[in-house]
């Protein structure tokens, strides 16, 4: 079965859904409401289930190649004491490989590149979609109507087209976190790949790139909307006592450079992931807390599991149940641990609920970091035929 598919949202699980629909020889138009496809944002941690997702994709080996695999590292306190440390090498031995630390701008640009340029569209901004014909969707942009056989509508947390499709949804709620983030100017001496450290309500993290540069990103309970006028300057008035290389990475990076957001998810679980001839993927289906680094993971599974879903199925419609009923309950599924994990570590203030946590870390033995790893990086990818 071929066909004709619009993909809205050219991001990470945007262009995911393109490639791998362009393999089961789908023609493929991205429409994405930003001027310029950027290589922006800061970087990511990918576990094996979302390097998987991206080797049936067809450039998992490109990933690979530019990202820095994760063998060392863990969970710290401010003081700089160790409460678990991450064994990468025993990640590797069950999964075939460990996580991998990546520049979000280097994976979009890996994406991207695997595209024809042709396919792309950009500054067209998609807010509606016409179903009135079961068979088709109209999808109408400034003076321009396109029509398809599916839309893909992976336009984000925000997603416009998901509050059409349900607009009985209450939509993304804040929560409670906000996240900064940058990428360090220049290379920064690390003793390991991958670092988080939990102070009470406050996380600071670390993932070192192939390049000797890092990313670093800040977690903190806060209200919305908060903004600094020197976010880096706060950011080292926030964090600058803590352990070392945290003060070093913020020295490393420009004002700039830093990046801002709050940080929302869908804690109503949306009832479908479908509506008629619409696929709705990554944030725009199931946004998550950053807390487990499964976000863009998911995202690629869910384009991995929609082309294999519409190579094998007689119809569309049956493609679509099919692809629902593989990625909501999953998908679904690790948002709540994401923001379980979130509720246990980052957000947690109380000083015995601290106390206690810590004390159960370090008490608990290394094989249960990589258990609770492999509880959602374990994970199969379908076969494109």
């Amino acid at each position: 079965m071929g066909g004709r598919a619009v993909v809205v949202g050219g991001g990470i699980g945007g262009l995911a859904a393109a490639l791998g629909l362009r393999l089961i020889g789908w023609e493929v138009t991205v429409v994405e409401r930003a001027p310029v496809l950027a290589d922006a944002g800061a970087g990511i941690s990918l576990h094996a289930n979302g390097i998987r997702a991206l080797d049936t994709l067809g450039v998992g080996e490109a990933v690979r190649a530019a990202a820095r695999p994760q063998y060392t590292g863990g969970t710290r306190v401010p003081g700089g004491g160790w409460l678990a440390r991450m064994d990468g090498t025993a990640l590797e031995r069950e999964l075939g490989t460990p996580i991998a630390g990546i520049p979000r701008a280097a994976l979009h640009h890996l994406l991207r590149a695997a595209l024809p340029s042709e396919c792309l569209v950009t500054g067209a901004e998609v807010t509606a979609v016409d179903r009135s014909d079961p068979s088709r969707v109209r999808i109408p942009f400034g003076d321009t109507v396109l029509e398809a056989d599916l839309l893909v509508a992976a336009d984000g947390v925000g997603s416009r087209l998901r509050a059409q499709l349900f607009p009985q949804h209450p939509g993304p709620a804040y929560s409670g976190s906000t996240v900064l983030r940058a990428v360090t100017e220049h290379p920064v001496e690390l003793a390991t790949d991958f670092e988080l450290t939990w102070g009470r309500g406050a996380e600071f993290g670390h993932i070192a790139f192939a390049d000797g540069r890092a990313e670093w990103h800040a977690v903190l309970n806060s209200p919305p909307g908060v903004r600094h006028t020197d976010a880096l300057d706060a950011m080292r008035r926030r964090f600058g006592t803590w352990h070392e290389p945290i003060p070093a990475l913020l020295d490393a990076t420009r004002p700039d450079a830093v990046l801002h957001h709050d940080i929302h998810e869908l804690v109503t679980p949306l009832p479908a992931f479908t509506a008629g001839r619409v696929a709705l993927l990554g944030d725009a289906a199931h946004a998550m807390t950053p807390n487990l680094g499964q976000g863009a993971c998911q995202a690629l599974e869910d384009a991995a599991v929609l082309a294999a879903a519409l190579a094998t199925a007689p119809t569309v419609a049956s493609a679509l149940a099919r692809y629902d009923a593989e990625r909501r309950p999953r998908s679904q599924s690790v948002a709540r641990a994401a923001r379980q994990a979130g509720r246990m570590g980052q957000q947690l203030t109380q000083p015995l609920a601290v106390a206690a946590r810590n004390t159960a870390l370090r008490l608990a033995p290394s094989r249960a970091t990589v258990r609770a790893i492999l509880r959602h990086a374990d994970w199969t990818p379908p076969v494109l035929r």
